[in-house]
C-alpha cells in the first residue's frame, strides 16, 4: 500500500511539473515557441512572429516604459540589436502592461526618445505574455532556427548593467547559431511584475 501511495505520488509530480520549466510555470526549454499574431507597433502595422521567419534566431524582450530595471536594459538591447543584426537575429520587444505609461502612444515616445532600433509592439489582451509564461519587465526568451525554446530569464547577470559576468541572452544567442545549446538555459528574471489585469469572477 504504502509503495503504491508513493508511485501515485511520484507520477503526481511528474504530471504537475509537465510543460513547465524551473522558473516559468508555462514554458520549458525546448518547447516550441508560442506564436501570435496581430501585435500593434509602434510603427502602426501589426506584427505576428511569422513576421521574422527568415531569422535564425529570435529574441523576445518582455519590456515596459515604466519599470527602472526595463529601462535599465534598453541600452544593452539597442547595442544587442547591433551587434547582431548581420547575424540573422531578430530581437523584438514586447509591452504588455495595462497602464496609461505602457500604452502605444507612450512607448511611442519612448521608443523615439531612447532611438530603439527594434520592434516594439504593444500586447493588449495581454494573451502574449501568457502563453510564454512571463510574469516580470525584463524577461527574454530566446528561440532558436525551429522556433524552440533555447533560454528564458535575464538578459545577464547584472540588472543594472554594470559588472556583467554572465551575458546569459548573448552566450544562448551564440549557442544556437551555430546549432547548440547555451551552458545557462534558465534563469530568474529580475525586474517588476507585468501588470496582468485582474478578471472578476461571475457571480
Amino acid at each position: 500500500m504504502l509503495r503504491f501511495v508513493l508511485s501515485s505520488a511520484l507520477v503526481v509530480m511528474v504530471l504537475g511539473s509537465a510543460g513547465a520549466g524551473e522558473f516559468n510555470q508555462v514554458l520549458s526549454i525546448g518547447d516550441a515557441a508560442p506564436t501570435w499574431n496581430d501585435l500593434p507597433g509602434i510603427d502602426d502595422y501589426k506584427h505576428g512572429l511569422d513576421d521574422w521567419k527568415q531569422a535564425e534566431v529570435v529574441v523576445i524582450a518582455f519590456t515596459c516604459n515604466s519599470c527602472p530595471y526595463a529601462t535599465d536594459v534598453e541600452q544593452r538591447l539597442i547595442a544587442l540589436t547591433k551587434d547582431y543584426k548581420d547575424h540573422g537575429v531578430a530581437v523584438v520587444a514586447i509591452n504588455s502592461n495595462k497602464v496609461p505609461e505602457d500604452e502605444l502612444p507612450a512607448m511611442k515616445a519612448r521608443a523615439a526618445m531612447a532611438k530603439f532600433n527594434f520592434p516594439y509592439l504593444s500586447d493588449p489582451t495581454q494573451q502574449t505574455a501568457k502563453a510564454y509564461g512571463a510574469i516580470t519587465t525584463p524577461e527574454f526568451y530566446v528561440l532558436d532556427k525551429e522556433r524552440r525554446v533555447v533560454y528564458m530569464g535575464a538578459m545577464d547577470d547584472s540588472p543594472d548593467g554594470k559588472q556583467i559576468e554572465h551575458p546569459y541572452v548573448r552566450q544562448a544567442i551564440d549557442a544556437a547559431l551555430t546549432g547548440g545549446k547555451p551552458a545557462v538555459a534558465e534563469t530568474v528574471p529580475i525586474g517588476c511584475r507585468i501588470r496582468f489585469q485582474r478578471v472578476r469572477r461571475k457571480r
